[in-house]
């Protein structure tokens, strides 16, 4: 069992940065995979980005390429999401996600076996 929890969310204007957090407890962090997801009012739940569990190996999402860095400190069990040069439309709630396969870099929710509670990030035009 795998307990997460993220920080780090809040009001930015557009262009500007934030960086969240997604502390875990439970089993060891570092056996697990870990992904970022976001979900906006009325729509789907997307994929934003996944590290391994070594960190070695990150894969993002089109939309956030160049722009959002994923990143784990397995001493801290924590994972983070840089976000720079954020838009309008990044507004959603991001939510961090674990999976049990360590090497399994999942672009769909299913795979995922914890989830946080999510936290609110809104980009002002």
């Amino acid at each position: 069992q795998v307990q997460l929890v993220e920080s780090g969310g809040g009001l930015v204007q557009a262009g500007g940065s934030l960086r969240l957090s997604c502390a875990a407890s439970g089993r060891p962090f570092s056996s697990y995979a870990m992904g970022w997801f976001r979900q906006a009012p009325g729509k789907e739940r997307e994929f934003v980005a996944a590290i391994s569990w070594s960190g070695g190996n990150t894969y993002y999402a089109d939309s956030v390429k160049g722009r959002f860095t994923i990143s784990r400190d397995n001493a801290k069990n924590t994972v983070y999401l840089q976000m720079n040069s954020l838009k309008p439309e990044d507004t959603a709630v991001y939510y961090c996600a674990a999976n049990r396969k360590p090497g399994y870099l999942a672009t769909m929710p299913e795979p995922y076996d914890y989830w946080g509670q999510g936290t609110q990030v809104t980009v002002s035009s």
